[in-house]
């Protein structure tokens, strides 16, 4: 075989990284070392792979099919060697994890120091988003969806489930007064969700003894944005508990209406393509976040 691992390695990461730089800072190799193995691998195919402007590299029709054949290799490659470390009863190799930068910041950060230690050849990689994502497209192994889930290929398993509360800043109660009934938040400053529309239904009763749908004042497409915005006072928002555990002890976020407030739980899940032969650092790594946010 003429191409080298190395020259497919590189090649996949500057499409991944989106530049030479961002490829050689991720491999850890200079960028004229990346450029090298590029030209190596056209010249040894006799094909261009990529066309390069000023601005942005962009792969050709020849590119485009050498890449998905070069990803297969990788991926063969990287799960022969999780097989040889399988037996050595020792999970290795980089797992790659989406969640919402909320869940990320509030359940994953706190536990990934522990996690490194107890499995120190997984290179965990976390990235956000607070959109549901395609997992293929974006290179990632599994991903954390938070509420239901909608019909899809992917495989699920639970990870546990949260309480949704009504809160407020001790602040903005003090300055708008503290509404007595569901009736009473038509006067006061609601904080919520661009979308999904779903969001904005929240864990109380209408007189009509329907879930209390809410009209924004203000909006944000982030549950994070939105927790920063009721701790400085813009209003009352509606949140999962994993977010707002800190908040509460502190008396930053007190619960507003809670004898109006029904037990609403949003369902936490772990998303993955692979199932029967489930590669053993997500199997690792969902064991390890399940057992320590259950008792949250």
């Amino acid at each position: 075989m003429k191409t080298t691992l190395d020259e497919l390695q590189a090649f996949a990461c500057v499409i991944d990284a989106g530049s030479i730089t961002a490829a050689a800072e991720q491999l850890e190799q200079t960028v004229s070392a990346i450029s090298r193995s590029l030209g190596r691998l056209e010249k040894k195919l006799d094909v261009t792979l990529l066309r390069r402007t000023t601005r942005r590299l962009e792969l050709t029709e020849e590119g485009a099919v050498f890449l998905a054949q070069a990803r297969k290799i990788l991926d063969s490659v990287e799960q022969a060697e999780e097989q040889m470390a399988l037996r050595r009863k020792q999970p290795a190799g980089r797992l790659r994890v989406n969640a919402a930068s909320p869940f990320i910041l509030h359940v994953l950060v706190p536990l990934v120091a522990g996690f490194r230690v107890t499995y120190p050849d997984i290179e965990l990689e976390l990235n956000s988003s607070d959109q549901i994502i395609d997992l293929l497209e974006h290179r990632t192994d599994v991903a954390i969806r938070i509420g239901p889930l909608v019909d899809s290929s992917l495989h699920a398993r639970p990870l546990g489930s949260c309480l949704l509360r009504v809160l407020a800043s001790p602040a903005y109660l003090k300055a708008a007064g503290r509404p007595r009934n569901v009736v009473d938040l038509a006067r006061h400053s609601l904080l919520g969700f661009t979308q999904p529309e779903s969001l904005n239904a929240w864990p109380l009763r209408n007189p009509s003894g329907e879930r209390y749908t809410i009209t924004p004042a203000l909006r944000a497409s982030s549950g994070e944005s939105l927790r920063q915005l009721a701790l400085a006072g813009a209003g009352l928002v509606c949140l999962s508990d994993f977010m707002t555990g800190a908040d509460r002890a502190r008396g930053d976020l007190v619960q507003v209406l809670p004898s109006a407030t029904v037990e609403v739980r949003q369902p936490i899940h772990a998303v993955y393509y692979r199932n029967t032969a489930l590669v053993s650092r997500i199997a690792c790594f969902l064991d390890y976040v399940a057992a320590h946010f259950a008792p949250r």
